[in-house]
């Protein structure tokens, strides 16, 4: 089994809503997540992470620092890699690519929706949510 590299962005607006998209395809198609996905050969994950953010929600983003990896298995049984970065853009976001739907959302909000394995953990965990949501 292989590691594959891949990327998350958490992008937090003004008002400290956390952008979202909820995925098209597998894996965990139709649950809410950071947008994100596999590295493409000779871009750093930086460069990445931008791109893919493009990509999924048509948001320019900058990347401001890693907070964090996580590891989920692929549906081949090989391991995603995924390197979290906190960025900052601007701007609403428009769904494309393989995400359906793309929107910023509250803590609150994010508690409600049906989100991917270990999202509110991670985020809880790199101590990027509201103390009084732990």
């Amino acid at each position: 089994m292989a590691d594959i590299p891949c990327v998350g962005a958490v992008v937090f607006d003004e008002a400290g809503r956390l952008l979202l998209v909820k995925r098209a395809n597998p894996p965990a198609k139709g649950m809410w997540s950071l947008p994100g996905g596999r590295l493409e050969v000779g871009e750093t994950a930086e460069q990445g992470v931008v791109r893919e953010v493009l990509e999924e929600t048509g948001l320019v983003v900058r990347v401001e620092r890693e907070v964090g990896t996580v590891e989920r298995t692929a549906p081949s049984g090989d391991t995603y890699v995924i390197r979290d970065f906190l960025c900052v853009g601007v701007g609403e976001p428009v769904a494309a690519d393989d995400a359906a739907d793309a929107r910023f959302v509250t803590p609150v909000e994010l508690l409600e929706l049906p989100t991917s394995e270990g999202l509110v953990e991670a985020l809880t965990g790199w101590n990027l949510l509201p103390t009084d949501l732990r």
